[in-house]
């Protein structure tokens, strides 16, 4: 039997640790830190287009729904459909808990539902744990009636005939009337929310009070990367105007650690699944490879190596290419940042990717204000930026990271009155065909840029454990339909295509959307 959810009601703000604006990353790895008392999750998304439309995370063992916005993937809505699953309690100021419902045992163990009072009365909301407010909002379509407090919402089943716009909200709901859910939102009341709910701009975590109290100081979140072109980056903070450049083959160990701070995990590069290509490259030229082509070999496969595990069998007799790789990956690492939602892979100098045709002798685009002399020293010289896209194979591994390449802008509409520029939230094909218009010029024929460009399938599934075990429901239909053959273990895209293009390299679902881009 799991333990009792029990839990703090902060309206507008938070249920517990459930906080308003958390990351649909944050809030999953912390549920599954926790199995014994959230046993059973249950992710509801749309398969075709799960970067867009809301993604809902049920707890139907908690009588709990979470609801969070596609594009950033921050909780937007908290809900309680089964107020016999939990305990929610408040704690105003100078005052002594008033429990939503009182539980009928303090035991830890969660009470049966038969032994436990169904939910709230309407008497105890209104004159005890809330208090009075305004007349509510009546539902027709629903039969439901909505009593609204700031940041937190009522509904009680109603039928049509029952309701008088004439009568106030006492005269309406018996005193003995109990809700048949209630919604944690941001907002003064449930039908203003509602407008701006998926897009309102949600305070920083930070000013949260019961989070702030910890003596840890953590640098703001990563809301947005700018691809410029060039192996330039800029990094935009969330609830600041503040940015941070990542210049590849410049910016140092040091540089990311003073402005991300430290790395959740480092990753010792030694991946040899292109052990073949290289094989092949040292045999036709008779020599070596240096270890630049190496790399940019290895680019169309590095778009993940947060867990990758290592491999190191090949042919021992191969020794010039076995010593040029592991030259090659000396002191290669992969900076792990898991809750910003990107990887950062240091090593030796390269010289990043030429900057796109429309971006040569850009002056808004800053340069290094010091250029460093030492081969041996290191540097960020790839970033790998990840959609953590719900049923993805690599789902819940890092945060959403959201971003967008600063140089494919084209007119939204006839009148040109206003651009969209190509971002995480687009469907590659639309990418695609702006990046091919881009870089047309450098290509002698068409021809020859389709064959460069051209994908290369990945099948993530042969040898890797997926990053989540939350059991991954697929459609929209809440009413237990889910998609056949998914389910626990079952429901991760796997497979994905790789696509190149001068300094970057799209992994791209079957969907159309972007699961990773590595910036190089």
């Amino acid at each position: 039997m799991s333990s009792l959810f029990s839990a703090q009601l902060h309206p507008g703000r938070a249920l517990g640790f459930l906080v308003l604006g958390a990351s649909l990353h944050d809030v999953l790895t912390r549920l599954k830190a926790e199995p014994q008392r959230f046993p059973k999750l249950d992710l509801v998304y749309s398969p075709t287009e799960p970067v867009k439309e809301p993604v809902v995370l049920g707890l139907p063992a908690n009588g709990i729904r979470l609801r969070f916005d596609g594009p950033e993937q921050r909780l937007r809505l908290i809900e309680i459909l089964d107020f016999t699953k939990n305990h929610i309690f408040l704690k105003p100021a100078n005052d002594k808990e008033r429990d939503l419902v009182r539980p009928t045992s303090t035991a830890s163990e969660a009470t049966a539902p038969a032994d436990a009072a169904p939910g709230p009365t309407f008497r105890h909301i209104y004159q005890r744990f809330l208090g009075p407010t305004y007349d509510g909002e009546y539902v027709p379509d629903a039969e439901t009636y909505v009593l609204s407090y700031p940041g937190v919402a009522f509904t009680f089943p109603m039928r049509r005939k029952d309701y008088s716009p004439a009568k106030d909200v006492v005269s309406l709901l018996s005193s003995t009337a109990i809700p048949s859910s209630m919604a944690v939102f941001s907002g003064d009341s449930w039908a203003q929310a509602r407008e701006t709910m998926w897009t309102e701009i949600l305070p920083s975590l930070k000013t949260f009070a019961p989070l702030a109290k910890g003596k840890d100081v953590f640098p703001d979140e990563v809301s947005l990367v700018k691809i410029h072109g060039g192996g330039k980056l800029q990094l935009f903070r969330k609830w600041t105007n503040a940015s941070f450049w990542i210049m590849l083959g410049e910016t140092t160990p040091q540089q990311l650690v003073a402005e991300l701070g430290p790395p959740d995990a480092i990753y010792r590069k030694n991946d040899q699944r292109m052990y073949i290509h290289k094989l092949r490259a040292a045999s036709n030229t008779m020599a070596r490879p240096s270890g630049n082509d190496l790399k940019r070999q290895d680019d169309l496969t590095d778009t993940d190596q947060s867990s990758h595990p290592a491999s190191d069998e090949y042919d021992s007799n191969d020794e010039a290419v076995e010593d040029s790789t592991v030259a090659n990956v000396s002191g290669e690492c992969f900076y792990n940042y898991f809750y910003l939602g990107f990887d950062v892979l240091v090593s030796t100098p390269t010289t990043p990717c030429r900057p796109p045709p429309s971006q040569v002798g850009n002056p808004s685009i800053p340069e290094p204000p010091f250029r460093s002399t030492h081969a041996d020293r290191l540097v960020a010289t790839k970033v790998i930026l990840h959609g953590n896209v719900p049923g993805s194979y690599p789902f819940n591994r890092h945060r959403r990271c959201r971003w967008e390449i600063s140089y494919l802008q084209e007119p939204s509409d006839a009148a040109a009155a206003t651009t969209t520029t190509a971002n995480s939230e687009m469907p590659f094909p639309e990418i695609e065909a702006r990046l091919r218009e881009e870089w047309k010029s450098i290509y002698p024929s068409e021809a020859e840029a389709r064959q460069k460009q051209r994908g290369m399938v990945l099948n993530r599934g042969w040898g890797d454990s997926p990053g989540s075990s939350c059991e991954l429901l697929g459609g929209w239909e809440e009413s237990g339909g889910t998609n056949p053959g998914v389910g626990k273990g079952r429901g991760e895209e796997s497979t994905t295509t790789l696509y190149g293009f001068p300094g970057l390299v799209f992994e791209v679902l079957k969907n159309g959307y972007v699961s990773a881009v590595t910036v190089f």
